[in-house]
This record gives structure tokens, sequence and C-alpha cells, in this order.
């Protein structure tokens, strides 16, 4: 075990000392809690946090163990849900005062099944208004002058300062990813329809994916383990078998992996020091990676992305803008209006597109193992204004495709660049496996 302060364990590492007695879970929710107390003045992670609250289910963990009650894979184990997801002992409210107070009658499925895997529901974390661009008041722990990206502010921010180990965010374009790559936290997005959303906010059917961040690829793959799964309530979902994630994602591929440099037809947004950092990763992988070029045009991606996502949210969202348009945010307001006036054949054409698209990929895919790509267009921008440019995250969004970011940059600002690797779209573990093994690659050469 790490001999580190307790707050900064892995996933991996706290499961492995929670089984062996080594720690309890209240020590460990005691140190989070501790953390928190510390250091949230400044980042300001947490929509909701009730250490009593905390110590009551890890104390009740605790109790599981000592009467020999079957323990899972979780247990004990700390975890901030975004506060778009509902939990039915802590209030959602959604990021808007439209809905404070705001108390679910159940949990949404995927906190239903961290709770029944042990995991130790922490708090709610921070989102953007109703998970769209306008800001809530998260800061970056690497600099509080700089965002921490968005949707997912207040989870990414909370693994990147050390007061969860793990936590639950969601992308409808770049809200996972973004953010974990402003605050130099692994984050992944799986393929469309793993996790359900049952419970979830919605703001776009077609694209609404529930992700993960945490501190390692092995503490994704333990998580995704527990995540996945088939709900009735989430026409997404489908029945089938849970992939291994940890077994793939922790073994050594069988030939090392071959990886497309894909520029986007976005590069042109790529900061000077993104784009020079790229060159020199490349580089320095050499045969392993052969830089593709997409065909132009994968460039109407991003709109037919913005007409899907506009029109549903303009559709999610109406009662919001009919009884409270004047307490949304203008870039909100602007959206839902966008969305009213686009034409069923433009929005019924664009959803046509995603599976196009993954046709269209599927030759890449035959030759590669991942393609690689910036996760943002440079460091977290100054101001806490915005959330950032979603534009690399967004094609694969649409596609539904599974995305990791990995914290392997840094910029000379000291601020974390994200590396991001993306998967063909169902093939979850194989991507996390040559995340791992980029990931060890680059800290032993």
């Amino acid at each position: 075990m790490n001999s580190g302060p307790l707050n900064w364990l892995g996933a991996v590492d706290a499961a492995q000392a929670l089984r062996d007695g080594a720690i309890s879970a209240e020590m460990l929710a005691k140190a989070c809690i501790e953390r928190v107390q510390a250091v949230d003045a400044e980042v300001e992670a947490w929509a909701y946090f009730d250490p009593e609250h905390v110590l009551l289910q890890a104390r009740a963990r605790d109790r599981d163990r000592s009467e020999g009650r079957p323990l899972g894979a979780l247990h004990g184990l700390p975890v901030g849900i975004k506060d778009i997801i509902d939990t039915v002992d802590m209030p959602t409210e959604d990021g808007t005062v439209l809905h404070a107070g705001r108390t679910p009658d159940a949990d949404a499925a995927v906190v239903r099944m961290l709770r029944a895997a042990g995991a130790v529901i922490f708090g709610k974390t921070v989102t953007t208004e109703l998970a769209t661009y306008a800001p809530g008041k998260t800061r970056n722990p690497y600099n509080p002058a700089h965002t921490p990206g968005g949707s997912s502010s207040g989870s990414a921010a909370a693994v990147a300062s050390g007061m969860v180990p793990l936590a639950v965010g969601t992308q409808t374009n770049g809200s996972v990813i973004r953010p974990a790559a402003f605050c130099g936290v692994f984050g992944f997005k799986p393929t469309y329809g793993l996790i359900p959303r049952t419970g979830v906010l919605r703001q776009s059917r077609a694209l609404d994916t529930v992700g993960v961040m945490a501190r390692s690829v092995e503490d994704i793959a333990l998580t995704m383990e527990n995540v996945v799964g088939y709900d009735a309530d989430d026409p997404a979902t489908r029945l089938l078998a849970r992939p291994p994630f940890v077994q793939v994602a922790t073994q050594a591929p069988p030939m090392p992996p071959s990886i497309a440099f894909v520029r986007t037809p976005m590069w042109e947004r790529a900061d000077a020091e993104t784009v020079e950092a790229f060159a020199e990763l490349t580089e320095h992988l050499g045969a392993r990676v052969e830089e593709r070029t997409l065909p132009q045009s994968v460039r109407n991606s991003w709109d037919w992305q913005r007409t899907i996502m506009e029109t549903e949210i303009a559709s999610s969202f109406v009662l919001e803008y009919e009884r409270g348009a004047d307490q949304l945010s203008a870039s909100l307001r602007e959206q839902i209006e966008r969305g009213r006036q686009i034409r069923a054949v433009d929005y019924l054409d664009a959803l046509a597109q995603i599976p196009r698209l993954n046709e269209g990929f599927d030759e890449v895919f035959e030759r590669f193992d991942a393609m690689l790509t910036p996760a943002a267009a440079g460091t977290a921008p100054k101001g806490l204004e915005r959330t950032g440019d979603p534009v690399f995250c967004t094609l694969w969004t649409l596609c539904g495709m599974p995305a990791i970011t990995l914290p392997l940059l840094t910029g000379a600002n000291g601020l974390p660049i994200g590396v991001q690797l993306v998967g063909k779209r169902g093939d979850d573990a194989r991507l996390l496996r040559t995340a791992n093994w980029l990931v060890r690659t680059l800290s032993t050469s």
C-alpha cells in the first residue's frame, strides 16, 4: 500500500487495503473529509457535502466487513457524483436555481450500482448550469484563476485535489474528457449506452453518456466493471455480457499497439504549445504511431453534433424555458432558441450520420488499436467565465466512441495537457489496455 496520506490512494490500492483490513472505510472517509475541509474553500468542487452522512455510510460498510457480509468490489471507496445524477439521500439540483431544493425519489441506476458494489456516496459535485456551458463555482486545483472545464467541473476537481479517488460525470460534447484534461486526472467516456442513464438529467438522448474520473487506468477499469449494465428504462443500453475491464486493461497487449495520430479538421484550433507537444510525443513513440488524415466530409460532424444537441436541449428543457427563461443564462437561452428553429428533416439527417461515420472509421480500426488526438486545445484557459472549447471531443461523442484522456503532458504554465485516445465503438476494454500501455511506456522511457 502507498505510504502517503490515505486521501491520495487510488481506487485499486484503497480497495485492496480495505479488503485486507489494513484500513477501514471510516479511516478512508475521514482522510477524504479532512482534505475537503482543508482545500475546498479554494477549489469549491462540491454542490452538496455532508460529512456526517459520509461517516454513517462508511461505518455501515465497516459493519458489513466485521459481520462477515459479502463485500463489493468498490467496498468503502468514496465516490463523487455529478449533481445532475439522482441520489435519494441528497439533493440533486442540476446546477440551476430552477431546481433548487430538488430531492429525487430514487437513486439513478449508476448510483444504485455503485452502492451495490459497496461504494460510499461522498457528495454531489458541481455541474455547470443544466450540464451546458454556463460555469459553476468550481476552480482549477492547479491554479484557481483558471477554469476546471465543464460540465463535470466538480468531479474532475475533486479527484485532482485529493478529495475522492473516484468521481462520476457525464458527457454530451466534451464534459468528461475536457475537465479531466484541464485538472490533470484520468477521464473515461465509454461507448454510448454502456452505462445506463436512468435518473440522470436528460440533455440529449442521442448523445448523453455517463463517464468516470480517477487517478489511473486501472482505477477506471475497476469502476467500469461495476457500473456497466442493461436498464429497461434507458433505450440506449443493451443486454450484453459485461466486459472484463480489469483483466483486459491490466494485461500486456499481445503485441505493441499501433496508434493512428489524428489531427481532425479542427487542428487549427490547437494551441501552438499543444501542436509542439504532440509532435514530440509522436516522434518519441516512433513506429508505433502513424499519422492519418480524416476525409474532409468529417468536418460536417461538428455541425451535425450541434444540430442534434441543440434540438434535444430545446425539447429537454422546454419547461425551464417556458417557466423560467429569465433565470437561465444567456448561452442556454440561445441554445434553446436555436434548437427550436431547427427543421425536423435536418435533425433526422444529422442522426442518420452517426452509423455512417462509425462505418467510415472501420478501416482505421482494422489497422490501428486506437486514435491519438488532443483532449483539448491546450491547458485550461485563464478565467472562470467559460469552461473551454470542447472541439477536440465533439466528433468522438457524436460517434458514441469510447475515449480516455491521460495526464501525460504539461504546459509551460505548469497546467496539464491531456492526451486523448479514442477506440472503436464497443471496444472499451481494449482501449483501456492501449491507454495503460501508453502510460507505462512513457513512464519508463
